[in-house]
């Protein structure tokens, strides 16, 4: 009897698992769409809600690129937004009912959404961690896109309505503990802690800059320094860092960064004093002393920056 009633149901073809993974799955392009463009700087701003400049730490993160060059730049949401327009474009497919319920290519279909947001799901678990332990910031948009591919998982298994679980648990546990491994492999190698060929320096020095800056970056922290808008920084200060890495690597080195710590290497102690410099970073800005990590938008505001703010 509860074998006829299964089989019953699975002749009916459910409308509303694919209207739903339809609306999360264009809410998903959304997210990881802005994403993309604010880091390819066609976004001029993007706001974090709730989570200050947690976002921006995530995003210009060592974890936040799959692939950069002199001329490339592919940021991990644009992996992002092409899982998500793949399961919208099958969904939509689907929904066509071009395709008969019993045929073979409807269950592949769904097959292929089932097992896309099983590793969607997996691989945003796994991003939630990184995030928590190591980058130790949280980002809205990357959270938002982790509830949105475990919810189209779950409808997934709703929507194809598997007449046996057994294949569903094999193939989602290979395909989850695939893309686990995969992606804690890809986080060790991109991990700034366990690079093996930079030297640790022996000197009182601040840590080494792991993100890059983009053109706009640069070109503001000439304006800062052209400007004589100074950073005061202590080489043991996270914080510090922390400002640092939200500018990139090749940025940094166009500010103005005085070094605070009395046994700081090439440190200017006695003008940190004269400052009465107490908290770090600390920026002087026209003659006064603001204490504090300043995301990128609000140092633009408060120096009166005229150009291109798309950082």
């Amino acid at each position: 009897m509860t074998l006829k009633t299964l089989k019953s149901r699975n002749k009916k073809d459910l409308k509303w698992p694919k209207i739903i993974i339809a609306i999360l799955s264009t809410i998903g392009l959304v997210d990881t769409g802005s994403i993309t463009l604010k880091n390819w700087g066609i976004f001029t701003s993007l706001s974090c809600p709730g989570l200050n400049s947690g976002c921006e730490k995530v995003i210009n993160s060592p974890w936040g690129t799959l692939f950069k060059n002199n001329q490339i730049n592919i940021p991990l949401s644009f992996a992002g937004f092409i899982t998500y327009l793949s399961i919208l474009i099958v969904t939509i497919i689907l929904s066509l009912n071009l395709i008969s319920p019993k045929e073979k290519l409807n269950k592949f279909l769904w097959w292929l959404i089932f097992i896309i947001s099983c590793a969607s799901s997996s691989f945003s678990f796994l991003l939630i961690n990184i995030m928590s332990f190591k980058i130790q910031a949280y980002c809205f948009f990357c959270i938002l896109s982790a509830i949105l591919s475990f919810s189209i998982f779950i409808i997934s298994i709703i929507g194809a309505k598997f007449e046996s679980r057994e294949p569903m648990i094999f193939r989602g546990f290979i395909v989850a503990i695939s893309v686990l491994i995969g992606g804690l492999i890809w986080s060790t190698n991109v991990d700034p802690s366990n690079a093996i060929n930079v030297p640790r320096p022996t000197e009182n020095v601040a840590p080494i800059i792991t993100t890059s800056s983009s053109p706009q970056k640069i070109k503001f922290a000439k304006f800062l320094r052209e400007n004589n808008i100074v950073m005061y920084s202590a080489y043991w200060c996270p914080h510090c860092h922390d400002q640092k890495q939200l500018f990139g690597k090749e940025a940094v080195k166009e500010l103005k960064v005085v070094e605070c710590a009395k046994d700081g290497k090439n440190n200017d102690y006695e003008l940190c004093q004269a400052k009465k410099i107490s908290g770090f970073p600390s920026w002087e800005i026209n003659g006064e002393i603001l204490s504090g990590t300043r995301n990128l938008n609000e140092l633009s505001s408060l120096t009166n920056y005229k150009e291109d703010s798309n950082f």
